[in-house]
């Protein structure tokens, strides 16, 4: 092979080599946050009277304006109990700085959610909770969505169920 074209194709390669990583994109995500379902620690945890316990639940990101994170200490992660409605205590992402030209994000989270108490509805419509369910298991799931600064909520995501020992 001569070696001006050798030398030259060396010199192409290292210039492509050189000139790819700077004509990437940045991510084209939607300016609403967007979460899926990744995991879940365990899917059997007791009810708080029989002592503490906890879950682990991880979900993936995305948010094209990438202005997640709070500012002003304002709750973020919204759960909410799937058998009731009930809202559960809110957590708070911490601000996010943006990066770079391109201020679309994307990430992991993972939040611990403490465990709840079992639900009882007896025949007469009335609802008892943790000592008093004549139940010795109990099944929920957490709904959870994220919110930006502008004030866009994301989609809602459900955990499996989870089952809860009552007694």
């Amino acid at each position: 092979m001569n070696k001006s074209i050798y030398t030259g194709a060396i010199f192409l390669a290292l210039l492509a080599i050189i000139l790819v990583p700077q004509c990437v994109k940045p991510p084209d995500y939607p300016d609403e946050p967007v979460i899926e379902f990744t995991s879940i620690s365990k899917t059997t945890m007791k009810q708080i009277p029989l002592g503490p316990d906890s879950v682990l639940i991880s979900f993936e990101f995305t948010d094209g304006d990438g202005d997640l994170g709070s500012i002003n200490d304002e709750p973020n992660i919204y759960i909410q109990d799937g058998r009731d409605q009930f809202n559960l205590p809110a957590y708070q992402l911490p601000y996010i700085p943006p990066q770079g030209t391109g201020n679309g994000i994307s990430g992991l989270i993972s939040i611990v959610v403490p465990s709840s108490c079992c639900i009882y509805n007896d025949p007469g419509g009335f609802s008892l909770v943790c000592e008093d369910v004549p139940i010795a298991f109990d099944t929920l799931t957490y709904i959870i969505w994220i919110k930006d600064q502008a004030g866009h909520e994301s989609n809602k995501i459900e955990t499996p169920p989870i089952g809860l020992i009552c007694k």
